[in-house]
Formats: C-alpha cells, structure tokens, sequence
C-alpha cells in the first residue's frame, strides 16, 4: 500500500468513525425528547443508530458521555493548536475560541442549549459532568504543553489551565442556572471578555 493510499484509508476510516458517532448521539438526543433520559436505555439507542450496544461503549463510555461529549472541544482544541506557535497562550485559546464558534450551525446551538439543560436538570449526567470537565482540562493542559515545550503537569501550564477554566466557569454560572435556553453567541462572548480581563492581568 502507498503512503498516499493508506493515508486515504485512514481519513475514510476517522470519518466513517465521525459518522457513527454523530449517529449515535443524534439518535440518542431524540429518545431522550420523546420518552425522557431514565427511560432510554442504551439498548435502544444503539438500535435506533443501527450499531450494537459494545459500539456504543466504544464511542461512549457512559449514556451520560452521549449528553456531556459534544465535538465543541475537538473543534477548539484542533483551531488551537493551529494559532501561530509565537502567539501567547491566552491570546491563542481566544483566537481558537472564536474560529471554534465560527463553524457552529443554527442546529448545533441548538443541541447546544438542549444538551446544557439536560447537564443541569437531569441527576446522572450532572454528577457526570465533573468527570468530564477534568477530561477537558487535561485535553487543554496537553495541548498548551505541547506548543510550549512543556510537560501537561507542568505548574505553569496547570494554573494558567486552571485561570483559564476558572473564567470559563464563573462565566457560565448565570446562563446554567437561570437562563439555560438562552444559551447563545452572548455567552461566548463574555467568556471572551472574562479571558481578555485574564489576559490584562485581572484589572479591577
């Protein structure tokens, strides 16, 4: 096989891989509409996506997983680490930020809305959600390591991870709890504004 044609194999496999993932989470989040997260089983969702159940695991560890493990990150974290490697880590993961949120459709904001209310109303995937946050700030923490030269436990590379989520929480507070369908370009854009304070030096 050439270098060529098995790079091809893998791009067709990796988007094979995209499709069933993407099928499984969109024919999970319409049986959670219509009979409810607790009644859904993941029999069921696997059957609706036409894959077995020991599929499903491969791309989702947990049913919660399919609530909480949206692309969004893969998206950031992929712009992220195509921001000039001389640009600092604040400025890069704001420029990432906003060409992440550029490719989002009316129908990913609103998957977007609908999987944050469901990460704030129903009990299992809330107490799941911690578990995958600390997934995600490790994925940040490799990335910002890997285009300083560090290792992903560095101090620095941990605090400024840790000030990054830090705003990135504190920001969200408001719309996960009073005002989860208003979830929107508003949000980011504070986030963006809490991160350009950040980058300032936190003037007050």
């Amino acid at each position: 096989m050439t270098e060529l044609s098995a790079t091809q194999q893998t791009g067709l496999r990796e988007r094979k891989k995209a499709r069933t993932r993407a099928s499984i989470r969109e024919h999970a989040l319409r049986l959670f509409r219509e009979q409810g997260y607790q009644a859904t089983t993941v029999e069921q969702i696997a059957a609706a996506a036409e894959v077995s159940p020991s599929t499903f695991f491969r791309y989702f560890p947990t049913k919660e997983d399919v609530v909480l493990q949206d692309d969004m990150d893969v998206r950031m974290f992929e712009a992220l680490g195509r921001q000039p490697s001389g640009m600092a880590p604040i400025p890069a993961i704001r420029a990432a930020m906003r060409e992440a949120l550029a490719t989002l459709t009316p129908a990913d904001w609103e998957q977007l809305r609908e999987t944050t209310t469901m990460t704030m109303t129903v009990p299992e995937v809330r107490a799941r959600s911690l578990d995958e946050f600390m997934r995600t700030i490790q994925a940040m923490s490799e990335v910002l390591a890997k285009r300083a030269g560090r290792r992903p436990d560095d101090v620095a590379v941990r605090t400024l991870v840790g000030a990054v989520f830090g705003v990135i929480t504190a920001i969200s507070v408001p719309y996960t709890e009073w005002s989860m369908g208003e979830i929107g370009e508003d949000w980011f854009r504070r986030i963006d504004e809490g991160l350009a304070l950040l980058e300032a030096g936190l003037p007050l």
